[in-house]
């Protein structure tokens, strides 16, 4: 155990870790914000009975962060404005991504694959995990078999523009880093 403890101190004592975790959260927000825009377009190309299918199995009919938000609001008896609901599910959304994102920064040049090819895995595995796995044991979404086909297609292709634009954010990271390290002698 103190191992364990004195690695995790000397991870976060070095500045590169600390700037890579700082970056990942960045790439991050990049990722969520790019799953949103591919995630709303194709939501509002897709069938209307399909969407009226995956609001009916959803949790209050609400996404996965909104109904975390109103778990909470429930289980302290504090009601959210809708406005403030809206914005904390925000937040709480943003976070969903970010946090997983930071790990993928730090472990990235440990996973097989490299560049776009590694992003895509990364974010098709976040949605098997978060979407088809942890979003029902958690109770913020249904069953997977109970949603439409296409919500299961969109998820997926949005999860995986999200891999991908968190990895080429990074890999800017990486490259303003390089052209600021100084040269070896």
């Amino acid at each position: 155990m103190a191992n364990r403890n004195s690695d995790v101190r000397a991870a976060s004592d070095n500045p590169n870790n600390v700037l890579t975790a700082i970056a990942g959260a960045a790439a991050g927000a990049v990722g969520v914000w790019a799953l949103d825009r591919v995630d709303w377009f194709l939501w509002n190309h897709e069938d209307e009975g399909a969407r009226a299918q995956t609001t009916a199995v959803r949790p209050g009919g609400e996404p996965p962060a909104q109904a975390l938000v109103t778990k909470v609001e429930k289980a302290t008896g504090k009601a959210l404005s809708p406005n403030t609901h809206e914005t904390v599910s925000q937040a709480v959304h943003y976070s969903i991504g970010i946090a997983p994102a930071i790990g993928y920064a730090l472990l990235r040049d440990k996973l097989p694959g490299s560049g776009v090819a590694r992003g895509a895995l990364y974010g098709a595995g976040l949605f098997l995990m978060q979407d088809e796995v942890l979003n029902t044991v958690a109770g913020l979404g249904a069953k997977p078999q109970r949603y439409p086909w296409q919500a299961h297609a969109r998820g997926l292709v949005a999860h995986i523009v999200y891999g991908v634009a968190t990895e080429l954010a990074l890999n800017l990271f990486d490259n303003a880093v390089r052209k600021r390290a100084p040269a070896s002698a």
